[in-house]
């Protein structure tokens, strides 16, 4: 875990996983904290999400490594809801034993307290936590940690520092996506699809292209000009605070939250590394990571993402935090897969297709970018192979470097290739 302290508590860098091998690389690649979500009960019922013994081997792993990892059962939870919840709040704390629970429903936040009163209970941002009292009111009943609203400016979040007692942490999303409706207390995926958002459903209708239809005129679609770059008016950038380090140290925030519980494992390695570095950098010499800011942001930029917006943290978003003319990703890398080392040698599990003589970066826990060649490809039998077609399929493979020398490439390194 990372040493870095302020007013007295570290400063952590919490990671999303949506699956146990995602677990995996946060922590080998910088997270201080991990948080997932079991198969019930959780906002991300899209996600692979964990059973109950893929909670507790990832738990032991990062505890292993001295990293912390906090269960999501932050829905808003109806009556049916709550049948369950006793019962599942006991098997997470006798087998699975995370460091603390997300809560949003205050239904669910009595059952937790009730039946498991010596594990943590942190506030989620479902629960609309925009004001000091409301963390005071949350810390009367118990819970430790607040995840503030995103509607909260920087400003706003240094007030509610200054009117919480010390030992209440406060948590913030500092990366990923944007919701369109307050707090993401969304209707329109139950309205449109049936699927509700406040139950992990959500269809993400705020990305879809729409059009105007008169209901005397049926079929007949007329376009909706926000302006004059498009249609897509309800579709916001990513959140990206990498630039803003300082600003956000200064805060009084505890938790640097990035969203993504449904990324991929290359997603998660490149924020968290990125991110890792830039807190680091910063907490040891200021200037020193100004003058990485074009090393940070370029490497933010190797995972999918939807342009970037710092959000509320400084006003109120204007227009610029809208994308109007496409809801798609900007993809400019591939993962190709994670590296292990055996007996027989480096190999790794496919995740796209890669062949030989391509051109390719390692990317390393510790924040080096090898350039390489692949110059074999071999199956488990030792057959060798032009390439690597088949998902998740072990294969072996030799690398060569740029300069014509083998690299020296460990466990969790990660390949990529540029598109």
């Amino acid at each position: 875990m990372s040493e870095n302290r302020i007013k007295g508590k570290d400063i952590e860098l919490l990671i999303p996983a949506g699956s146990l091998e995602v677990l995996k690389i946060a922590v080998i690649y910088g997270a201080d904290a991990v948080y997932i979500g079991g198969e019930a009960f959780g906002l991300r019922a899209k996600a692979k999400n964990f059973t109950i013994d893929d909670m507790a081997e990832g738990v032991a792993f990062a505890h292993e490594h001295n990293v912390k990892v906090y269960v999501t059962a932050n829905i808003l939870a109806h009556n049916y809801d709550l049948d369950g919840a006793e019962e599942y709040f006991k098997e997470l704390d006798e087998k699975v034993h995370p460091d603390a629970l997300i809560i949003s429903d205050p239904g669910l936040f009595t059952i937790a307290r009730e039946v498991v009163p010596h594990i943590d209970i942190h506030i989620s941002t479902q629960a609309n936590n925009t004001n000091y009292r409301t963390f005071n009111f949350w810390h009367g009943l118990g819970a430790t940690r607040v995840v503030t609203a995103r509607e909260l400016s920087l400003n706003e979040i240094r007030q509610i520092r200054e009117n919480i007692p010390e030992d209440m942490e406060i948590e913030t999303f500092i990366h990923g996506a944007m919701c369109i409706s307050y707090s993401g207390r969304c209707l329109l995926s139950s309205f449109m699809a049936g699927r509700d958002a406040n139950k992990g459903a959500c269809t993400h209708p705020c990305r879809w292209q729409y059009h105007l239809v008169e209901e005397s005129r049926p079929g007949e679609y007329m376009p909706v000009f926000e302006n004059e770059r498009g249609t897509f008016i309800f579709n916001s950038k990513d959140l990206c605070m990498i630039e803003h380090i300082p600003e956000l140290l200064a805060s009084g925030i505890n938790s640097f939250k990035v969203e993504g519980r449904m990324k991929t494992a290359l997603y998660v390695a490149t924020v968290a590394r990125t991110y890792r570095l830039a807190i680091d950098d910063c907490l040891k010499d200021e200037e020193y990571y100004r003058s990485r800011i074009p090393f940070y942001k370029e490497e933010i930029a190797k995972c999918t993402y939807r342009k970037y917006t710092t959000g509320f943290f400084f006003g109120r978003p204007g227009e610029d935090a809208q994308i109007y003319d496409s809801n798609t990703y900007i993809k400019e890398y591939t993962y190709l897969g994670t590296v292990g080392v055996d007996a027989d040698g480096m190999y790794v599990e496919q995740r796209n297709k890669f062949s030989l003589g391509e051109h390719i970066e390692v990317m390393t826990p510790d924040g080096d970018n090898i350039p390489a060649v692949v110059i074999s490809i071999t199956d488990e039998d030792g057959k060798a192979m032009e390439s690597a077609p088949h998902p998740k399929q072990k294969v072996y493979i030799e690398l060569a470097g740029t300069d014509g020398r083998k690299p020296d490439i460990g466990s969790w390194s990660i390949l990529r290739r540029q598109e």
